[in-house]
């Protein structure tokens, strides 16, 4: 799934759970502001969450944000790093596989 495809879905959920859906992309705005750490840091935490809970789609909102806001690619195989301290094995599969894959095709 590519974030075009996963931003048309996220439109029909949005659709069907509306009120859901401004909650949750208000809070994602809320926490996503600059404050104590940056807009970046958090995006390269949300990284690191999403290899380590094996979400996918969630992978290819979180890098491409995170490449935006500034962060290279030795920044985000550093997240990917703490995702495999602490989920193992698994997220070194899937570090590898989606992160890695995503990266090649933004070119970074």
């Amino acid at each position: 799934m590519d974030k075009t495809e996963m931003n048309e879905r996220m439109k029909e959920m949005a659709g069907e759970l509306p009120g859901v859906m401004n909650a949750i992309m208000g809070l994602h705005s809320e926490v996503v502001k600059d404050g104590a750490l940056s807009a970046r840091t958090k995006e390269l935490m949300m990284v690191g969450i999403a290899v380590a809970l094996r979400c996918e789609p969630c992978l290819w909102k979180h890098v491409p944000e995170a490449v935006n806001l500034g962060a290279t690619r030795e920044e985000i195989m550093e997240a990917v790093s703490t995702a495999i301290v602490m989920a193992g094995g698994p997220a070194v599969a899937y570090g590898s596989v989606v992160v890695l894959t995503i990266l090649d095709e933004l070119n970074v």
